[in-house]
């Protein structure tokens, strides 16, 4: 059987673009120490402008993740409402399976330096005085079936740190109740 030219064009734009399309760049996570334990009292890092989530121990870097926000100008959190992650230093306090994400790892926000940076921008006019706070603020999985968030640095949330399904599955065994974690960009 032969081919016309046509036939061959179309089999080589086919052929380049499913190439260009298996060959994308997924993010991926780094790791330092791979097939090693943490060792010692785990510490988060939440990068906003790199969009990544680095666990750090005892040794020093352990891991990189792949993350995502809410708001796409990755500024502080105001109030409630505004799809921006907050930046601040911040513990674990809960963590559970969750029906739409997968796992959740609730954060302490506000903090009291959370609540004296609301005050003073409300002081100055900056927050509507309708607006509070707000609360629940976590890291947690993506919806199901939507890694490709991640990947494509698609911010979705209402203010949390997003990571895939599987590697937030990863950091929910690693990290424990009480672990520090510092956001910012």
């Amino acid at each position: 059987m032969q081919l016309s030219r046509v036939s061959v064009s179309l089999l080589a734009l086919c052929t380049v673009g499913l190439l260009s399309f298996s060959g994308h760049n997924y993010r991926k996570v780094r790791f330092n120490r791979l097939n090693s334990e943490l060792n010692g009292t785990p510490r988060i890092l939440v990068d906003k402008t790199d969009y990544e989530l680095s666990i750090f121990d005892d040794e020093g870097w352990y891991a990189t993740y792949p993350v995502v926000f809410g708001e796409k100008t990755l500024g502080d959190k105001m109030w409630e409402g505004d799809r921006k992650t907050p930046e601040g230093e911040y513990k674990i306090v809960s963590k559970r399976p969750h029906d739409k994400w997968g796992k959740i790892m609730l954060l302490d926000y506000p903090t009291p330096a959370d609540w004296a940076k609301y005050k003073e921008r409300k002081a100055k006019g900056l927050i509507p005085k309708n607006k509070g706070i707000g609360n629940g603020i976590a890291i947690h999985g993506t919806w199901m079936r939507d890694d490709m968030a991640v990947d494509y640095f698609q911010n979705w949330t209402n203010g949390c740190v997003s990571l895939k399904r599987s590697e937030m599955d990863e950091l929910f065994e690693m990290i424990p109740i009480g672990t520090k974690v510092t956001i910012r960009k």
